[in-house]
């Protein structure tokens, strides 16, 4: 066994379907190009990833552990073991960084109980490229994830972020299934206070991108199409 451990490469993809080189930087290449080992939500898309950013690499030579929901947590706890015999592995998101609202975490969990060392490499999250672009509070926000599916309970959390979002002056960030997304919309448009501020960011780094802060009087009269787009949703109560 090696007395050096291998490292684990948490390696972010694109957003959607953009050339991988535009918007992620070249040390992900290099990362990819040496590694062999991946720990991936899906096997079909990782692959395909890993060809788009590297062409000449041999697939073959690939060792895929799948970190889907029918993963066995047991086998799961294996997928660092090679890192003990000196051999580095990438944990690849489905969209986006790995670890932030994604089943990556426990794996850099385990890395941390096992004392492998770490490597975040710089990529496009929408979370954060959505806060940029929002024009909300960017040194107090608050990261909720999905919101409730039921209409009233959902109505019930929307009206406690706009408390909290004046309260502390936090912007309240989440997401939505992308189908659920103009339901969602119609939800914060009857809830929140016509003052309440609202950014909905769909598509990012795409070429369709769309982003845009207006307070909820304002979104009144507007019906972006959001149907089935990846999107963030931003409130803000001054």
């Amino acid at each position: 066994m090696s007395d050096i451990k291998g490292v684990l490469y948490l390696i972010p993809t694109t957003l959607g379907d953009s050339e991988p080189l535009e918007v992620l930087p070249l040390s992900v290449r290099k990362v990819i190009e040496e590694v062999d080992h991946f720990i991936v939500e899906n096997e079909k898309t990782a692959r395909r990833f890993i060809k788009r950013i590297t062409p000449k690499k041999s697939q073959p030579s690939l060792t895929i552990y799948k970190l889907d929901k029918y993963a066995d947590e047991f086998e799961v706890k294996t997928y660092l073991d090679v890192c003990e015999k000196g051999i580095s592995v990438g944990l690849i998101s489905e969209a986006g960084v790995p670890a932030i609202a994604d089943p990556g975490a426990e794996i850099v969990k385990l890395a941390h109980e096992k004392e492998i060392k770490v490597v975040p490499l710089v990529g496009p999250s929408s979370i954060i490229l959505a806060m940029m672009a929002s024009g909300f509070n960017g040194q107090n926000f608050t990261f909720n994830g999905y919101l409730p599916i039921e209409t009233n309970e959902r109505k019930k959390v929307i009206k406690s972020l706009e408390k909290l979002s004046k309260e502390k002056n936090q912007s309240q960030i989440f997401i939505e299934t992308p189908y659920r997304n103009e339901k969602m919309f119609a939800d914060l448009k009857s809830t929140l206070t016509p003052t309440a501020k609202l950014c909905i960011a769909c598509d990012i780094t795409l070429q369709n991108e769309y982003i845009k802060t207006m307070e909820i009087k304002d979104w009144k009269h507007q019906q972006p199409d959001l149907h089935k787009r990846p999107t963030i949703f931003i409130i803000h109560k001054d």
